[in-house]
């Protein structure tokens, strides 16, 4: 499986930070060529099931996947924690979002280790790489837009 962590700093505080990076549908906006459906309830929390459809054509494929841990930052500084679980049949593996206070803004730490079926083992460090700068540019858009 391929591993990768993505940390950012932002001014934005703990509770925007993590709207920003839990509005699942956002994502498809922040990423070229993505598409992305809440089904079902709840919209927002533990139990949220969405899918990214990524590509054009018969070259897109869906990664469907679950919210399995909700923990919102809160006023008294805990850590926002949220986990997701990639279901599909081309993407598997899994997804944790962390916002900490840090001064008056946030620090952001995305990490996610995925395996896409199909790949041999040894393409995981480029897979890596290419996911942290792809994942990396997604944290600084959905951080940056209003």
């Amino acid at each position: 499986m391929a591993f990768f962590r993505v940390e950012r700093a932002t001014p934005l505080a703990p509770d925007e930070a993590w709207r920003r990076l839990t509005d699942w549908e956002r994502h498809g906006r922040a990423v070229p060529l993505t598409r992305v459906t809440v089904s079902g309830t709840p919209l927002y929390g533990e139990g949220t099931v969405f899918t990214a459809r990524s590509g054009v054509g018969p070259l897109a494929f869906d990664d469907p996947m679950e919210v399995t841990v909700w923990q919102p930052p809160d006023a008294d500084g805990r850590r926002g924690l949220c986990r997701l679980v990639k279901r599909g049949s081309a993407v598997t593996g899994w997804a944790e979002i962390e916002v900490h206070a840090r001064g008056r803004g946030s620090r952001v730490i995305w990490r996610e280790e995925l395996r896409v079926r199909g790949l041999p083992r040894f393409v995981d460090p480029v897979l890596a790489r290419a996911a942290s700068w792809l994942f990396g540019r997604e944290a600084d858009a959905l951080l940056a837009s209003r």
